[in-house]
């Protein structure tokens, strides 16, 4: 910890002061004195006796160590003015200077106004040594990546002004049931009498938990756009320092700041930076600045009191990480999940971001949100905004479908790479490839619709990709389900043996979404001769879903055996298909080399027939 009271850590500042008092010494000695002397000219001993007699001489000093007379006497233009002359012997000149009147004094002094000197000698060499000082300061602190001494154990939240977050619920779309939960929170810190007539108390904190881009962060700046309270708004990162002990200053003077405002809320963003589970303490590090902090977070939580209208709010996509102490009831009493939109949830938030932007009359955002399948609220919006600047970039004044369906495919897969130039050979192979794709989902029961194919490269790394848009949300997915998407997902490699008698690298994105389902179907789903036992444990539930293997050796050899037959199995199904519909696959892939792009209407068409 850093310790002022330290001598050794003095020790530079004690050398730096010194060091400035001698050269303020020095400059006093040498360089102040010639700045601040009046001029004084030297004139002849005779010219000396001849002003005496006429009487422009009125003061005349002795200095005994140069051997000069120093005298004060007007000039030609009536001012007086100091003047120096050597000294010679003359029995009669003190009585020469007693006829003319003039003065004798021990010295003349021959420096300029004495308020002038000291501000020239003393304030102005230390205000110049404070302003070297500061610059350094600024430079060392821009060095140290911008941390300032001075705001050391400072929170830095941003509080908004006038208790205006300018967000309302009215701007969140999508997410219904963290709305409700969160209305009773404003309405207590709306009629705080209401519940303390009944006894119930406000609940302390609110966790908010879901992947990124849902919103948690426009949610908490909601409630407090409706309760019109002020709003503490802090990243969990802020808390970190380097100095152990600061951040648990930064929590104290956080809560410190929002007692004093209360009622308010204080919403702490990415709180799993500070709240990770703390460590058994068996080995280095157990009591390290982060378990501090996190320490002094939880009593915090527990020491202010609740009917002031304080209310914690924060967010997480790491829940599984944090420390049970922070989960509590009493500190974190909800936890609210903030998923991913449903069907009506996108066409809402859809809307809700078009109001900003021109629309054409042909619009179907029921059509945009069924080809969203999976997409946050922020994917949504860039969806919208890149929808709009296709349309400046095509020359319109307004958006139209096509602009978003485009811009639904430039997130999905990236933008067109337009210099990416295939030859006519791999063009042919990509063509067969993703309408083997499309033919073999359009053959089995249990797929999702075709909606678009292209041959377009994406800057994704895909030379090309098949849409298959559901009509609705599914939230369950039967076993043919799964086997009739792993069947699709062979489709195109299938393609590519039957036609040209080999294989190549295209089919390698494929090749690694069918043996994570098949994986899934038999190690998580209970899919499989092993039934109903979890094989697997799922790492980060809104981060990726990373997996990891929670059985022996043994089974793991049996897992993999599993998975390449049920990978074969989807193969054969799909090279029978395709082999059954031949020239139709022919016919297609023809169609789409042409047109390089086709829409689903298309394709049943030629299908069809």
């Amino acid at each position: 910890m850093f310790d002022n009271s330290n001598p050794s850590n003095r020790k530079p500042l004690i050398y730096y002061i010194v060091i400035a008092a001698v050269i303020i010494l020095l400059m006093n000695a040498f360089l102040f004195p010639t700045l601040l002397a009046r001029q004084v000219t030297e004139v002849g001993y005779s010219d000396f006796l001849t002003w005496v007699d006429s009487g422009r001489v009125s003061q005349v000093s002795l200095d005994q160590q140069s051997d000069q007379i120093i005298f004060l006497a007007t000039n030609e233009d009536g001012q007086e003015q100091i003047y120096k002359t050597a000294v010679f012997p003359d029995d009669g000149l003190r009585a020469r200077l007693e006829a003319g009147g003039v003065k004798f004094s021990a010295q003349i002094p021959t420096q300029n106004n004495p308020l002038l000197s000291f501000l020239i000698s003393w304030l102005l060499p230390i205000a110049l040594f404070s302003l070297i000082g500061r610059v350094l300061m600024g430079q060392m602190n821009k060095r140290m990546g911008g941390m300032n001494v001075m705001n050391f154990g400072k929170s830095n939240a941003q509080i908004v002004a006038d208790k205006e977050t300018g967000v309302t619920f009215a701007d969140v779309a999508g997410e219904e049931e963290a709305k409700d939960a969160l209305k009773e929170i404003v309405d207590f810190l709306e009629h705080p009498d209401k519940y303390a007539g009944i006894g119930a108390k406000l609940p302390k904190g609110a966790l908010l938990v879901g992947p990124p881009g849902t919103g948690k962060t426009l949610l908490a700046k909601a409630v407090a756009g409706e309760a019109k309270v002020p709003f503490f708004s802090i990243s969990g990162s802020e808390f970190v320092e380097m100095f152990v002990g600061m951040g648990a200053a930064k929590v104290r003077d956080l809560f410190k700041q929002a007692n004093e405002k209360a009622p308010c809320i204080v919403f702490i963003d990415e709180i799993d930076t500070i709240g990770k589970k703390r460590d058994s303490g068996a080995g280095i590090g157990g009591n390290d600045e982060r378990e501090q902090t996190l320490n002094q977070l939880l009593t915090e939580m527990d020491g202010f009191d609740g009917k002031k209208g304080v209310v914690i709010l924060a967010a997480t996509n790491r829940p599984e990480s944090l420390d049970p102490a922070l989960l509590r009831p009493g500190r974190f009493d909800r936890r609210i999940p903030v998923e991913l939109p449903d069907l009506a949830g996108r066409e809402a938030i859809l809307n809700v971001h078009a109001k900003a932007v021109k629309l054409g009359s042909q619009i179907n955002m029921t059509e945009i949100a069924r080809a969203t399948s999976g997409a946050s609220g922020a994917e949504l919006a860039n969806i919208v905004n890149e929808a709009a600047l296709r349309a400046v970039r095509m020359g319109r004044s307004e958006v139209l479908q096509e602009d978003l369906m485009e811009s639904v495919e430039t997130v999905i897969a990236g933008y067109q790479r337009k210099n990416a130039v295939l030859s006519e050979m791999e063009k042919k192979i990509v063509s067969y490839h993703e309408i083997g794709h499309a033919l073999v989902a359009a053959m089995q029961s249990h797929s999702a619709p075709v909606t678009k194919i292209t041959i377009i490269p994406r800057t994704s790394g895909a030379l090309g990709y098949t849409m298959q848009v559901d009509e609705g949300d599914h939230y369950l997915m039967s076993r043919e389900e799964l086997l009739s998407k792993l069947t699709t997902l062979t489709g195109g490699q299938a393609a590519e043996q039957l036609i040209f008698g080999s294989i190549t690298t295209g089919a390698s994105n494929d090749i690694e979404k069918a043996t994570k389902l098949a994986r899934g179907m038999i190690t998580r789903y209970g899919m499989s001769e092993f039934g109903m036992v979890a094989l697997e444990t799922v790492n980060g539930q809104y981060l990726g879903q990373d997996t990891s293997l929670a059985c022996s050796p043994a089974y793991a050899e049996k897992i993999d055996d599993q998975v390449v037959a049920l990978v074969g199995q989807a193969r054969q199904k799909a090279d029978q298909i395709l082999r059954e519909n031949e020239a139709k696959l022919h016919e297609l892939a023809k169609y789409l080399l042409a047109k390089e792009t086709i829409t689903g209407e298309e394709f049943m068409q030629i299908l069809g027939q």
